[in-house]
């Protein structure tokens, strides 16, 4: 198991990035959303970047996802748990509550997706069939349970361009596709850190039904909910590098 980690966080957490200055880093794909900051928890120092920019800035379509991952791995992170908003398609989970998905489905496009880019001697075809790592997600999970979290275990991700929300039609295509949670930002976040052999985790912070699901406008569903779902991702966190 990994021992150096890093966060990416994702809306909501920007108060998680103390404003320290943080570390730049230049990479062969440019400067990533930010400094790179250090949090602690507990005695363990844990590298932080606001995948949006430390002020909230970029859309998920336009975010720098190669050089985000790239300067961790610069900085030594082996781990990324990544910390992602999303809403909810089916019924396995409410808003307010997490889950640690296991796996993804990719409907962004146009997106610098990998960094194999004609630029390397090389190319490497990575093994996506488990986009998360195992150990990440079971470390996770045991975290979630000494917290008293209730946390579901597994689930699919779909990744859509955004920034948009989604139609009620196109939510239900992708619960016929087996989708559970929906955001923006997993991909391809999660398929590049597989590139540079980073062991990669998410905590996904169901914030509101998806769209059709609900009986309240969405962003009055995120009001409601972001605050307990964001206190139930902390107290795994804690829980999580207090094991370590």
């Amino acid at each position: 198991m990994s021992r150096k980690f890093a966060l990416i966080i994702g809306s909501g957490w920007e108060h998680l990035s103390p404003q320290d200055g943080g570390t730049e880093v230049e990479t062969a794909w440019g400067l990533p959303s930010g400094p790179v900051h250090r949090v602690c928890f507990g005695p363990t120092e844990v590298m932080c970047l606001a995948r949006h920019g430390d002020g909230h800035a970029l859309p998920p379509h336009v975010i720098n996802y190669r050089a985000n991952v790239v300067a961790l791995k610069k900085l030594g992170a082996d781990a990324i748990i990544a910390l992602n908003t999303v809403g909810v398609i089916s019924d396995v989970r409410e808003a307010g509550q997490i889950a640690i998905p296991d796996q993804i489905l990719d409907y962004t496009w146009g997106r610098e997706h990998t960094i194999y880019d004609g630029r390397r001697a090389h190319v490497e075809h990575i093994d996506f069939t488990e986009p998360f790592s195992t150990d990440l997600r079971q470390d996770l999970l045991r975290a979630a349970v000494a917290a008293n979290v209730d946390c579901f275990d597994g689930g699919t991700y779909a990744a859509t361009q955004g920034p948009r929300l989604e139609t009620a039609a196109e939510i239900d295509r992708l619960e016929r596709d087996g989708a559970d949670f929906i955001g923006m930002t997993a991909m391809p976040e999660a398929s590049i850190a597989r590139e540079v052999d980073i062991n990669y985790a998410c905590i996904a912070m169901i914030v509101n039904p998806a769209a059709g699901r609900g009986d309240q406008p969405i962003h009055d569903a995120v009001a409601a909910s972001t605050e307990t779902a964001r206190n139930a991702t902390m107290s795994t966190l804690q829980a999580f590098f207090r094991a370590l």
